[in-house]
């Protein structure tokens, strides 16, 4: 039994997407590579670049569910525990977004359309740093993190340590990162709650 269209039009983008970037993969050889009308994919999606949104959601690890789960119930598990697991999903998802989205630099006109559709839809690559800083804000006003702590630069500074780790190891090829990803997100974790603790 076949898919439903709109899930086989994700996977295609998906594999698209990945094997030969964002900028290259087009409305037609999606929906060829999902057996569907280019009119049947626009039945689901406005737009390439909600396409792209709707990988990044549903195909790629997943940083948002994560980020509104721990506002939800920050006291759960312990800060170190969830800034662990914010890093290990924040590395595989930098490290599976990165090829995709990577091309979209190489194209002024198509980076500035998709940015904007990415305004318009109230999302993009700022949206994990500002749900982490409001986690950790939660954090701050339980007590549980210093009250002094930059949660700001803190979320950035996480965040930042999981795309540089794709961008340096995952992106290259042949070069293995020193660490496998749990021991890089326990260790960041436990770096981070170091200055903001």
């Amino acid at each position: 039994m076949q898919k439903p269209a709109r899930e086989r039009i994700l996977d295609a983008s998906h594999e698209l997407m990945r094997t030969i970037g964002l900028a290259r993969t087009t409305t037609k050889e999606i929906a060829r590579a999902a057996e569907c009308s280019e009119a049947a994919l626009y039945k689901h999606f406005a737009s390439k670049e909600e396409i792209f949104v709707s990988v990044l959601k549903e195909r790629l690890p997943e940083l948002g569910p994560l980020l509104h789960r721990l506002l939800a119930d920050p006291g759960e598990r312990s800060v170190e525990e969830n800034l662990t697991e914010i890093a290990r999903q924040a590395a595989h998802f930098y490290a599976e977004s990165f090829p995709i989205g990577a091309s979209l630099y190489a194209e002024t006109k198509l980076k500035r359309r998709h940015d904007d559709v990415l305004q318009e839809m109230g999302t993009g690559p700022h949206t994990p740093i500002e749900g982490l800083d409001t986690y950790l804000r939660a954090e701050r006003e339980a007590g549980r993190i210093s009250p002094d702590a930059d949660t700001f630069a803190a979320a950035s500074l996480l965040l930042g340590a999981c795309a540089q780790r794709a961008f340096a190891y995952d992106a290259t090829i042949g070069k293995t990162p020193p660490q496998s990803v749990d021991e890089f997100a326990a260790a960041l974790a436990r770096t981070l709650l170091r200055g903001i603790g």
